[in-house]
């Protein structure tokens, strides 16, 4: 999110993400809220930003006999006043983590204000090397989840970037075995889709850390912040009446936090890695963690930033990715139907980012013969660099640079044995029915 649908406020009451008059190039969003004037135009609903993606790339896990098939989707924001404004979304893929055959790290980074990009960066990089530096990270996922977060806030702090009014968000999801351990800061999210009774069930991974919730409303304001919307702040509803509704209808004025005798930080979670301002008034970067155990009604998960789910409730995104069996045309289906939602109610998007994962039977899927290889060590997918090249120690499914559509892509097999849901495609169109 960004400007005042978004993670830290902005235009109205100028603080850090932009300059004192309106959006600029430093990192801000517009919206229809702030820069009297700027007006929509018909012509937005055309402008859509490329997508970068990656082929499908599989991960095994014999220990529990399944395969993961999984593809990535990031696509910058559509800003009108700052066209070349960076996407500060960023994801890392990693298999084989720590070595192991049988894990792997999907994780999903929404940088905010003027250096959010350099701060996602940073945290996907650091993160990703302290989980697998912690030998304990198997035995003790929660614990190793909340060092590792800890340890990279503080590394962040104490970086040449300077966060105190920059950071990011995190979603991370480790597969070990037949167990998903997630870790949350913020308000990404994680969801999977479940077979239960005769259809497919979003199941929420995690909870968003925001002033809506009522126990980090509470933590917070124990903590010094002011909890109050921008129109609370401008003196245009009644900062007495602590009670905003639900985060599906905040109509677009969600609570935020602020320090007690300032017009700042504005941010609208209560969690992330960074933000060393906010930190003053209860924001914190200790991850909330869950363990799932993986079923067979487990069909796959998706791990997104909160650009996909500003306008999308999760079972609508679960019903995206149950449409197709191919995880990389379910990540354009969402990042298209995102991109729509935003340019229907605003004049600008959020950076969209996904992660798809679909969860077979071993066996029931097939690599094409010119990318089947042996996982020797582990295969890393990121975007690091602006040509957004995958970086792989192992030559399973190679990306291609540019538009989804001429990704070469390592087919998935339309069969499975993990749920009647799922039938074979059509020629023309991959379909997974309800029964």
């Amino acid at each position: 999110m960004g400007c005042v649908h978004g993670k830290c406020c902005c235009c109205r009451l100028c603080c850090y993400t932009c300059n004192p008059c309106c959006c600029s190039d430093s990192g801000s969003q517009t919206n229809n809220h702030c820069c009297v004037g700027d007006q929509r135009s018909p012509d937005h609903l055309l402008q859509r930003p490329p997508l970068t993606g990656d082929s499908v790339g599989k991960a095994l896990i014999p220990s529990a006999d399944l395969c993961l098939y999984y593809s990535t989707l990031s696509q910058r924001g559509h800003y009108p006043d700052s066209p070349d404004r960076e996407n500060q979304d960023c994801f890392i893929v990693r298999t084989n983590l720590h070595g192991r055959v049988d894990a792997h790290f999907f994780a999903v980074f929404d940088g905010h204000g003027q250096l959010g990009a350099r701060c996602a960066a940073f945290v996907r990089d650091r993160l990703v090397e302290a989980l697998s530096a912690d030998g304990s990270l198997f035995d003790d996922p929660a614990k190793a989840y909340q060092s590792a977060f800890l340890a990279t806030n503080s590394e962040l702090h104490e970086s040449e970037i300077d966060d105190s009014m920059s950071g990011t968000t995190a979603i991370a999801v480790l597969v070990s075995g037949a167990t998903m351990c997630v870790a949350n800061v913020g308000d990404s999210r994680a969801v999977a889709g479940v077979w239960r009774n005769g259809s497919v069930v979003a199941e929420d991974l995690s909870r968003d850390q925001t002033p809506f919730r009522k126990d980090e409303y509470e933590r917070v304001r124990r903590c010094g912040a002011r909890v109050l919307s921008v129109d609370q702040v401008e003196g245009v509803k009644d900062p007495d009446v602590q009670s905003w509704g639900d985060e599906e209808n905040d109509d677009g004025d969600p609570p935020r936090l602020w320090v007690p005798n300032g017009m700042y930080p504005g941010t609208a979670f209560t969690r992330s890695v960074g933000d060393s301002t906010a930190e003053s008034i209860g924001v914190i970067a200790e991850p909330e963690v869950l363990t799932v155990k993986i079923s067979a009604e487990h069909l796959f998960f998706v791990v997104a930033s909160d650009g996909v789910f500003e306008f999308l409730s999760s079972q609508a995104v679960v019903d995206m990715v149950a449409k197709f069996i191919d995880p990389r045309e379910a990540c354009s289906a969402i990042a298209a139907e995102s991109h729509r939602l935003w340019l229907e109610h605003e004049n600008r998007t959020d950076d969209i980012t996904i992660i798809v994962v679909h969860i077979k039977d071993a066996g029931t899927g097939t690599i094409d013969a010119a990318s089947q290889t042996t996982n020797k060590s582990s295969i890393e997918i990121s975007d690091k660099g602006k040509d957004k090249t995958a970086i792989q120690e192992s030559d399973i499914c190679h990306q291609e640079k540019g538009n989804l559509s001429i990704m070469q892509s390592c087919p998935v097999d339309s069969s499975t044995e993990r749920s009647p849901a799922c039938v074979a495609p059509s020629p023309t169109h991959s379909v997974l029915r309800n029964g």
